[in-house]
């Protein structure tokens, strides 16, 4: 995932034992950071997982449709939001979930192990930034991952 940056706000300081801060050149930076003469890119790279390599859009070709909404899901919650994420998470990393629409334990135990196949925030809740990995990867040609 790119994200980007403008040069201005990438401040890479080096410290040395007297005290004295100066900016690091760009060879002293990691090979992810890339600079450029208008702005820096930082390129994520991904360790374990696989990345989709073709997406199909969300709309009348998802795999899942049960609902449009993205509500934030926890265990204990319930509706056609928890089916639809109960079907992501089957097509995305073959969870083997009852699409029943209950956020239980077992729905919660799929959530994590998506989360942390994707290297995002594992905290066993599907929020804005999982919904979005779930319908990227449930979504892709090569599905599923982990």
């Amino acid at each position: 995932m790119r994200r980007p940056f403008t040069a201005a706000a990438l401040v890479v300081p080096i410290i040395f034992a007297g005290g004295t801060v100066v900016a690091a050149p760009q060879s002293a930076l990691p090979a992810s950071v890339k600079m450029t003469s208008k702005a820096a890119t930082v390129d994520t790279v991904m360790t374990g997982a696989a990345l989709p390599k073709k997406l199909a859009a969300p709309g009348p070709n998802d795999v899942c449709n049960y609902t449009d909404l993205r509500s934030t899901l926890r265990q204990g919650s319930s509706g056609s939001a928890v089916e639809q994420a109960q079907c992501y998470l089957n097509y995305a990393i073959n969870a083997g979930l009852d699409e029943d629409g209950d956020f239980g334990p077992a729905t919660a135990a799929a959530t994590r192990q998506f989360q942390r196949c994707a290297e995002i925030v594992v905290d066993g809740r599907i929020g804005a930034q999982t919904w979005s990995f779930l319908v990227f990867w449930a979504n892709a040609a090569d599905a599923p991952f982990c």
